[in-house]
């Protein structure tokens, strides 16, 4: 416990009063010349820094009914973390060891759609301010949804934040569509503009989620109220080599190039950003928010800290969300940003503590466009002030002959749980690790309750092969969609221009197609399974012209047969598979997998004026001899299927195909299953 003692103000009537003075501890001011006062003082008054010095000279100056001892203690700036999601709290651990985009796309924006609200996020942002607030952090950057309710809870707990509202191409908790975003985001900003605490901005989620229309809209709305904007930006190295294939440019060339740059950015990761952009990043006044501890957990790599450094860029440190870290811990972070850059450069000289502890106030003060009010501890910035326990066992002993050594001891030693004291504008927001704004037990049993309904949806959700099909789909077809079907062994080829030629048929349409068929079996009977879908048009030169990937849900058993040919089956999902086949390997983690290539040739046509389609196939892998024709068309009832299926008869005899070639298994059957 700290000695907190009371003077008599009568007897002091020549000094200056003040509302605290915090005394005999080790001040590290963390300022331009790093000066560090072994037996320093910080007098507090009205929010503000009123002076610095020896404890001595501040007590012979200075008066106040709460005077706290600090000794065997350093007194720092708050740590400002620059990048994180803070309602994100609730997810925390929701599910881990996974891609970047498994875990976002797969699991947590599913969950997020069923259950992020103004509660979600005021109970989530409580619990996130109370972890940092424990952890010694005064300032911190959110990028989410419902950034009103966000600010609403900092501020009544009492943190300082810069507060984004997210801007995505496709709908978001609180926005139907990206201009209901964009719309939210102008009535935050002229709401929570000029807040002694809020500062709000926009925050267009990353180029992947965006357009450049969406991208370049923020700026202009960032830009009219001259407020920052948040954005992730080179996290992973395929994000990074995707967008160099598409635009021919890298990733901040192109945002250089539509403008974007009009305002001050905070760019979350930059991993994978090369020296040229960090000179624009230099010149165009944008800041990095380096997150360590997420981009070792989701193996996106290492961040080049040490060449944005050289380069004159301003780097912060943030801790990310705590689904992805799973924590909102600043001393793990500086400690992961000094020693992963020492590795990526192979040079233990590289990001040394002081500049770790550097970022992560001063530094991180400037990336927000605050240095002039927060990040060092002088006469006339606001009291944002942690106290730090310089005596746990695993801090001692102390050398002090490097004057540097105390950056040693609080970046390579210092613990988050050794903060005793955090205070915002002067106010104890945590005194003797009790915190005053917030009701600690009771937001546990809020957050507890938010675990169980969450975990009981995604129980549901795990066990429901369609449900997770849905939850990663854009543009689906939901309804259920019948077909009607035959396959048969095709051996004469030119019985196909017999019937083309017929006259009760019309040829709309012929394409050529090579098929790469992935198929995602399941144990479970009652699951169906899901097929991945490639198809790759080809010219008659064989070249490939146009690429389409889609996904197919199935029932596993036909649901009738119509006669011992024809079997009328169901298709109860279709839908763009818009991500690569190596994240429905993992998202969906089949029981089996079965894969099977063939070149298709497809006729559209219409036979007596209803439309079938003809397939003629050629089964590459695994490799079948011989030709199979399949005729299909879709059906919406009973009556419908019959009356088609009458027409197919027909057509097989055109056809001269016989009983016996008739086959009624799938493609699917010739498959050897294979562990997934």
């Amino acid at each position: 416990m700290s000695r907190i003692t009371r003077r008599n103000i009568a007897k002091d009537t020549t000094m200056q009063r003040v509302d605290t003075i915090l005394t005999e501890g080790v001040v590290v001011t963390m300022n331009e010349q790093y000066d560090v006062l072994q037996n320093g003082a910080v007098a507090i008054h009205g929010g503000k820094i009123a002076a610095v010095g020896p404890t001595d000279k501040i007590l012979a100056q200075y008066n106040s009914d709460t005077i706290v001892s600090c000794r065997g203690q350093y007194i720092l700036p708050g740590l400002i973390n620059v990048h994180t999601h803070v309602p994100m709290t609730l997810l925390r651990g929701l599910s881990d060891d996974l891609r970047l985009d498994v875990w976002l796309y797969g699991y947590i924006m599913p969950t997020e759609r069923e259950f992020v609200s103004p509660d979600f996020c005021r109970v989530g942002t409580q619990l996130a301010c109370a972890e940092m607030i424990k952890g010694g952090v005064t300032t911190f950057t959110d990028m989410y949804y419902f950034e009103a309710d966000i600010a609403t809870e900092t501020a009544r707990v009492g943190m300082r934040a810069v507060l984004g509202e997210t801007v995505l191409k496709f709908p978001a908790p609180d926005a139907a569509s990206y201009e209901e975003s964009l719309a939210y985001a102008r009535t935050f900003i002229e709401t929570w503009k000029g807040h002694p605490l809020i500062t709000p901005a926009v925050a267009p989620h990353a180029p992947y989620s965006n357009t450049q229309e969406t991208l370049e809209k923020c700026a202009e709305l960032a830009a009219e109220y001259n407020v920052p904007m948040m954005i992730h930006i080179a996290e992973t190295r395929s994000e990074a080599e995707d967008h160099l294939s598409t635009y021919k440019q890298t990733l901040v060339h192109w945002l250089n190039k539509i403008g974007f740059f009009k305002v001050p950015v905070i760019a979350a990761h930059c991993v994978w950003i090369d020296e040229t952009e960090m000179r624009i990043f230099r010149e165009k006044g944008a800041a990095v928010a380096h997150c360590p501890s997420a981009n070792l957990k989701l193996s996106s790599g290492i961040a080049s800290v040490q060449d944005m450094l050289d380069n004159g860029v301003t780097v912060g440190i943030g801790t990310d969300g705590p689904a992805s870290n799973n924590d909102l811990d600043m001393f793990e972070e500086m400690r992961l940003a000094a020693l992963l850059a020492k590795t990526q450069t192979y040079n233990p000289t590289a990001v040394p503590a002081k500049t770790a502890l550097t970022m992560a106030t001063r530094g991180g003060a400037k990336v927000l466009g605050m240095a002039d009010h927060v990040g060092t501890l002088e006469a006339g910035k606001a009291a944002d002030i942690i106290v730090l326990d310089s005596q746990p066992l695993h801090n001692i002993p102390h050398y002090d002959f490097n004057p540097d050594n105390v950056y040693s001891r609080i970046v390579y030693a210092s613990k988050a749980s050794d903060v005793a004291h955090t205070l915002v504008n002067g106010a104890f927001l945590m005194r003797d690790r009790r915190l005053t704004t917030i009701d600690e037990q009771a937001l546990r049993v809020e957050a507890v309750g938010y675990s169980a309904r969450i975990g009981a949806f995604l129980g549901d959700y795990q066990r429901n092969v369609l449900s997770k099909l849905i939850a990663v789909s854009v543009g689906v077809e939901r309804g259920e969609s019948f077909e009607i079907q035959v396959k048969a062994v095709l051996r004469d080829p030119s019985t196909i221009e017999t019937l083309l030629d017929h006259p009760d048929v019309e040829v709309l349409r012929t394409t050529h197609y090579r098929q790469h068929d992935t198929y995602f079996m399941f144990d479970d009977p009652t699951a169906g399974r899901v097929r991945y879908r490639e198809d790759d048009k080809v010219d008659d030169e064989g070249k490939i012209q146009d690429v389409r990937t889609r996904l197919t849900y199935t029932s596993p058993e036909k649901d009738r047969q119509i006669d011992s040919t024809i079997a009328l089956s169901r298709s109860r999902f279709i839908a763009a598979a818009t991500q690569p086949l190596r994240f429905y390997k993992e998202y969906f983690q089949a029981d089996t997998e079965r894969t099977l290539d063939k070149d298709r040739r497809r006729w559209s046509i219409t036979y007596r004026g209803v439309q079938f389609y003809i397939n003629v196939d050629q089964v590459l892998q695994p490799a079948q001899p011989g030709l199979y024709i399949e005729i299909k068309s879709r059906t919406w009832s009973a009556r419908d299927a019959d009356f088609k299926a009458a027409h197919v008869q027909e057509m097989l005899r055109i056809l001269s195909i016989e009983a016996d070639d008739i086959v009624t298994f799938d493609y699917l059957d010739m498959l050897p299953a294979t562990n997934a």
